[in-house]
């Protein structure tokens, strides 16, 4: 897969030693409020979805691939979900998992290489994205990476401190 490779990073498959990383991100309560998570997973729970990660999108609707630089280390997950191949679309999601880690590039050129195999690959029309309004580093982030922002559904995301709204942005690719 050298199409998921790029200058820093390369994007990989899940392997079963990546359940310890797993149970870390999942059960990190910073990342909770971002990825709609309100309970610890198990590692009986995080290996049984291992056993399944190497099911094909067309079948399980999703995809998760590890960040890793080029000298192994893993520095995030980017995810595709929602895939509906009718309509030609899906969302994506990314999680840096160390803040020394973030502003670095790692994350545009994850979005970079994934949406070009969404539209090379998978043949996509468009790819998503759900950010909350108050993210306004996603928001850059996304933004820089070619995605507008079409809509908001208000009130959308219960937070610690109320409700936020949550920005709907989209990559379409234009064929003529």
């Amino acid at each position: 897969m050298d199409k998921l490779k790029g200058e820093q990073i390369r994007l990989r498959a899940l392997e079963p030693e990546d359940l310890q990383l797993l149970y870390q991100v999942e059960n990190n309560t910073e990342v909770w409020e971002v990825s709609g998570t309100v309970s610890p997973y198990s590692k009986f729970v995080l290996k049984q979805y291992l056993d399944n990660a190497h099911r094909d999108i067309f079948e399980v609707k999703q995809l998760r691939l590890v960040v890793e630089t080029h000298d192994g280390m893993a520095v995030g997950l980017i995810d595709l979900y929602d895939f509906d191949p009718r309509h030609k679309r899906v969302g994506l999601g990314i999680v840096i998992f160390d803040q020394a880690e973030r502003r670095k590039g790692y994350a545009s050129e994850s979005i970079q290489l994934l949406t070009t195999y969404c539209f090379d690959h998978l043949d996509l029309h468009q790819v998503f994205a759900c950010i909350g309004s108050k993210n306004t580093m996603s928001q850059s982030l996304f933004e820089k990476c070619g995605f507008t922002q079409t809509g908001v559904r208000r009130d959308w995301l219960l937070r610690s401190e109320g409700y936020e709204d949550e920005l709907f942005y989209q990559l379409i690719r234009h064929v003529h």
